[in-house]
């Protein structure tokens, strides 16, 4: 999902600088796990060494093959993973460490801490199969109607009208009212723009595939690249143009119902400031399995 939508406007252009300051702090402390290795060992016995015995497995297994094409040693009679077949020994380590590169990523969450929906993000490129528009309308809807955008248009109309961010919505519970219809129109309409409907005329992918190995910082410009560059229903690469027209789009269509805010400059501000947002939700996206494992032994922690 487009983790706020144009959701930011609904507080005009005064609480966006917190709101981004929030997400900055959370991205940062992703990235700080990640570059820690954290959540790249679960094993808490394994240690630097086992990734060197890994690589160097490979090298074994390339000088036992060349020696034993050469010549034959009377230890080929000997069975197979024997403690007295040294090149049968190290071929199987090989093999373990080979099939280990080969397990499937984990899967994203359904919902980022329990509450962000989070439908549209993709483990892997690996066997790529492209979306029928079907489903990527599918993806809007699951995105636009799940409980937890609920809640989060109810937080930010709260926000909004704590802020009288727009000051004709008025106050009182007929002015909430009003900041929540605002609110979750935002969601629900960016969501139709970015998801489906211009991914399924530009024939783009709307999913946001992780990449979830390497190094945090390589994963974080993994997830800054793909507000800009996107997949294509053929598995190519070009310019993320549902993004930027879709919340472009998102933008217009909001001036008709926000009655305050409807100049060009306002308007160029909050289409970056969505742009910027959705970046740091890319870095929720990436980190999600890890985020979510952490708060759930801290959850599962305080109850022992």
């Amino acid at each position: 999902m487009k983790l706020f939508n144009l959701a930011l406007s609904s507080s005009g252009c005064r609480m966006t600088g917190k709101r981004l300051t929030c997400l900055v702090l959370v991205a940062t402390a992703c990235v700080r796990l990640g570059d820690r290795r954290v959540f790249a060992h679960p094993d808490p016995h394994a240690s630097p060494q086992d990734s060197v015995n890994s690589r160097s497995s490979y090298v074994d297994l390339w000088i036992s093959y060349n020696c034993t094409s050469s010549s034959a040693s009377p230890e080929d009679n000997l069975p197979a993973g024997s403690p007295n077949n040294p090149v049968s020994s190290r071929s199987s380590d090989s093999q373990q460490a080979a099939s280990s590169t080969d397990e499937p990523p984990e899967l994203a969450p359904k919902r980022i801490l329990g509450v962000i929906p989070n439908y549209r993000t993709s483990p892997t490129m690996k066997d790529y199969t492209p979306l029928r528009p079907k489903e990527k309308f599918k993806i809007a809807s699951q995105d636009s109607f799940d409980r937890g955008t609920l809640v989060l248009g109810a937080l930010f109309a709260g926000e909004a009208q704590l802020a009288k961010s727009t000051p004709s919505f008025g106050q009182g519970v007929g002015g909430y009212a009003r900041y929540f219809a605002a609110s979750y129109t935002d969601f629900v309409v960016g969501n139709y723009m970015t998801e489906a409907i211009y991914p399924s005329i530009l024939h783009q992918d709307p999913r946001y595939f992780r990449r979830a190995t390497g190094s945090a910082w390589s994963r974080l410009g993994w997830c800054m690249s793909q507000s800009f560059r996107t997949y294509t229903d053929s598995g190519g690469r070009q310019f993320n143009f549902s993004e930027i027209i879709g919340n472009s789009t998102t933008v217009a269509i909001s001036n008709a119902y926000y009655p305050d805010n409807r100049n060009v400059s306002d308007a160029l501000t909050k289409l970056g400031i969505q742009i910027g947002v959705d970046m740091a939700a890319n870095i929720l996206k990436e980190f999600s399995p890890e985020l979510n494992r952490t708060f759930s032994r801290k959850h599962t922690g305080k109850k022992n």
